[in-house]
This record gives C-alpha cells, structure tokens and sequence, in this order.
C-alpha cells in the first residue's frame, strides 16, 4: 500500500505541473524529489504508478484547455479531409494525421516494456543517471543540431513524424523527458524551437491520455477512498501549474530560438550527480 499524505501529494503535484512540460523529466523528479526529503513513500506499491498517472492526466487536461483552439481546429479539418477522401487536403487534417501516427510507436512499445520499465520507477539512482543522461542529450542536441531551424509544423513529413515519435518512446524511461527527448529530435530535422515545442506538447496529449486508460482504473480498484481524493486533488493541482509552465515555456521557445535548451540540459546535469553524489556520502 501506498502512504501519502495530501501535503506530499500536492508537492508532488507541483513538481509534475512543471516538470511534465519542462524538458527536465517529470518521472525523475517524482522519484527523487520524495528521497531528498526523507519521504517514506512505498515508491514500489501497486498504487504510486497510478497516483503518478493522474497528475500526467492533470497536466494533459492543461494542455488540452491551452491549445483548445488548436484541438478544435485540427479535428474540423481532420473532418473535412475525411468526408472529402483526402487526408492532406488542408494543414489542419495533415497534422492530426502526423499526431496519430507519432503517437504509435510510443505506445507498442509502452505496452511491450510497461510492466519491465514499472520496476525502474522506486529507483532514485537510476533516475538521477538517466536524468544526467537526459541532460546531454539536450546539451548535444542544442550544440550539434546542423543550423538553426526553420521549419514549421506544417512543413513536417510522415518520415520526420514517425522520426519523433520513436525517440518519444524513450521517456518510458524514468529520467528520459518526453519534451526533451521529441524536441531534440525535431531540432535535428530542421524545426525551429517554437514549432519543436508546440508539436511535442501535441503529442504528449494522446499518449498521456493512453496511460491513463490503463491505470487509472487499477487504482480505483485498490479501494483507497482517502488515497483517491489525495490523488484527484493533487491532479488538479498539477493541471494549474502545468497551465502555466505551457504559457510560459511557449513565450519562451518563441524569444529564445538560440541555445534555448542550455539552461535544461545544465539543470538535469547539475542536479542529476548532486543525486548520485548526495547518496553516495549519506
């Protein structure tokens, strides 16, 4: 069984809120944030992983209400290229097309490694490796991507879809940041940072979601009444807080279009050993 307190799952609401979005991993953050505080949190209990699910549930119900408009616009077309037998009849209907197909790799192999990758999660020196490792991945792709992009969402082709949504399956891992690992990759295609940014954040929705279907009900099942309401309480909380780390990283993908992910990449580095050194002292 799961010991949580509602003030612990608040924090950790927070710290999903923010982390989910920024590329600095959210699974990493939730693993070791709880061991640097002294939490005594059964991270192996059959219900942290759900509890974990609802705060991405959270956040993926942010990112819905942020891009509303966008959600709306992409269907109509995707609607009208449908009733006209053309799926690239318009940009809108292209894109939703390219979402669902970047959503497909991710999900095989979530479903083929889940319960595998499950036991990496209560482990905090992992994630804090992963996280370093997370860490050069955005300072290499920042600093080896051929030039600075200009490409644009409605410049994005099947192959450079598919492309992305392969290295998104890489956040499976706890310290791997979904945001991170997809905007690395789409920086190397071309794209600028905005447009790397906007299409990741697209693309976590569905698989968020996805995770969801599976989980969520394996909660409910544990029959916990104090621990659901912690965690519906703790999901909107993480949906606030998510709200506005989309706001802000979008002003600031749209002003900073040059070593953008330096500030990221030095955090997960930095952060990532002081973990591994911090355990290895105490």
């Amino acid at each position: 069984m799961i010991s949580l307190s509602i003030f612990q799952g608040i924090i950790l609401a927070v710290i999903q809120g923010i982390s989910e979005l920024f590329p600095i991993s959210s699974l990493a953050q939730g693993v070791i944030i709880p061991t640097l505080f002294g939490w005594h949190i059964n991270r192996q209990a059959e219900g942290f992983l759900p509890f974990l699910v609802v705060l991405h549930l959270g956040t993926a119900l942010a990112l819905i209400v942020y891009f509303y408009k966008d959600w709306i616009s992409l269907f109509k077309g995707f609607f009208k290229g449908v009733a006209e037998r053309n799926i690239n009849i318009n940009e809108d209907s292209k894109t939703l097309y390219l979402l669902a197909l970047a959503t497909i790799p991710a999900g095989i192999l979530g479903l083929i490694f889940v319960h595998k990758l499950k036991k990496l999660f209560g482990f905090t020196d992992i994630a804090a490796f992963f996280l370093i490792i997370n860490g050069i991945i955005l300072y290499l792709g920042e600093k080896r991507r051929r030039k600075q992009g200009i490409a644009k969402i409605a410049d994005m082709t099947v192959y450079m879809a598919l492309i992305i949504g392969f290295f998104q399956s890489f956040a499976l891992i706890p310290g791997i940041s979904r945001s991170a690992i997809t905007m690395v990759a789409a920086l190397y295609l071309g794209f600028k940072h905005e447009s790397a940014a906007k299409f990741s954040f697209l693309l976590a929705t569905p698989i968020i979601f996805a995770a969801g279907l599976l989980e969520v009900p394996k909660m409910l099942k544990l029959h916990l009444a104090n621990f659901d309401a912690i965690a519906v309480i703790s999901g909107i909380v993480a949906g606030v807080v998510a709200y506005f780390s989309i706001w802000f990283l979008m002003k600031y993908f749209h002003k900073y279009e040059v070593n953008a992910l330096y500030p990221f990449a030095f955090y997960c580095i930095l952060f990532g050993s002081f973990v591994l050194v911090y355990r290895i002292v105490f």
